[in-house]
Formats: C-alpha cells, sequence, structure tokens
C-alpha cells in the first residue's frame, strides 16, 4: 500500500482526474454539457452507477445556468442540502437558497392535511414570486406536488433537480417529473440524496 502525498488544494483536482480516468477505463463517453455534473456527483458518492443513470432533458444544464445568472433562487427540501449548496456563488448573481422544512407553519399545515411538510414546502416555494430552480434529494412527495401545481395550477418552475433517495413512490415521482415541459435533471432508480441535490446545484454554479 502506498500513501499519495497530496497538497489540500489539490485533492479535489485528484480526485476529478481519476475519476475521468477510470470513466475512460470503462468506456463511458459523458457528453461536455452534463459531463462536469455527473463527475461531480460521482465525486460526492464515489458511485459510478450515476454515469449510466443520471438524465438530463434537453440544455439542462445551460438553462439552469441562465435562470441562475437572472437571478433565481433555488429551493431544496433539506436543511442538509441547503447546507451544502454553495450560496457564496449563488449570492453573486442575487439568489438565495431556501428550504422551508423546518418553518412553523409548514409543520402545522402539513399536521392539519396529513400530507408530508416537503409537500406543503412545495406550495410555500411557489408563492415566492421569483424564478426558481428546485433542488430534491429526499421527498418524492416534493416531486408529487410540483406536478400537482404544474397540472393543476399552471406553476412553471424554471428547472427540477429530481434526485430523492429512497423506496416509496421514488421511481414514479422522478418519471413524473420527465414527462413535463420544464428542464430538469433526474437520477433515474431509487438512488440519490441531499448531497447529490447540492453536488448538482455546485457542478452548475461553478461553471458558470
Amino acid at each position: 500500500m502506498s500513501i499519495k502525498n497530496i497538497l489540500p488544494s489539490e485533492i479535489e483536482k485528484e480526485s476529478f482526474r481519476i475519476i475521468r480516468s477510470e470513466l475512460a477505463a470503462m468506456g463511458k463517453e459523458i457528453p461536455d454539457e452534463v459531463e462536469p455534473t455527473v463527475v461531480r456527483v460521482i465525486h460526492t458518492t464515489a458511485d459510478f452507477e450515476y454515469a449510466d443513470t443520471m438524465r438530463f432533458s434537453e440544455g439542462a444544464v445551460e438553462k439552469i445556468k441562465d435562470a441562475l445568472r437572472s437571478g433565481a433562487h433555488i429551493v431544496t427540501d433539506t436543511n442538509m442540502a441547503l447546507c451544502g449548496v454553495s450560496k457564496k456563488t449563488l449570492e453573486k448573481f442575487g439568489g438565495q437558497v431556501h428550504c422551508f422544512m423546518a418553518d412553523e407553519d409548514i409543520a402545522r399545515l402539513a399536521k392539519e392535511r396529513s400530507v408530508t411538510r416537503a409537500y406543503v414546502s412545495m406550495e410555500k416555494a411557489a408563492r415566492l414570486g421569483t424564478a426558481t430552480v428546485f433542488a430534491i434529494g429526499n421527498a418524492p412527495t416534493a416531486l408529487l406536488r410540483l406536478r400537482e401545481l404544474y397540472d393543476n395550477e399552471g406553476f412553471r418552475p424554471s428547472a427540477i433537480i429530481a434526485v430523492p433517495v429512497g423506496f416509496v413512490n421514488v421511481v414514479e415521482a422522478k418519471e413524473l417529473i420527465m414527462e413535463m415541459d420544464v428542464p430538469c435533471i433526474v437520477n433515474v432508480g431509487r438512488k440519490g440524496g441531499s448531497t447529490v441535490a447540492a453536488a448538482i446545484c455546485n457542478s452548475i454554479l461553478y461553471n458558470m
């Protein structure tokens, strides 16, 4: 066993080099537009399966960049994702990151209506009055509510990053998002998570 002596500032760069080298050895060809996002997700998870399971609607990355450059906000479904998104980078363009899951009004309404906090959070986010990119890494009920708002109330987010992890309604909720006429980045199947949602946001922010 040999331990590499690498400067702290070089660790991420070397990790990305290793990932790209291993993808090439596997014969994986990732389109240039989405390659930084796929690589950062693999870096976050150490899971190369994401190279096969991530789906991008046409021009999704550039459309999200355009929205963020114009001051779009990001809404997440967990405080973990909220913490992970680079606020300093987003603020350069006038945007903010929000998570309403811990708000008292969300907890009260969710209990009264016997729905999840994530479900109600999406309603609050839809009333922000700003262009919004949704980064959902935990709750498929958030995606289901976004689809309902799209179908029934004409709500049109700037984009949806749909990567919840789990077993109940996860696969189905992601499929419903891919049917929408909204820019989206989706990881099909059960895998995902808050760290993946944040990594996708940062992959876009860091390349703007």
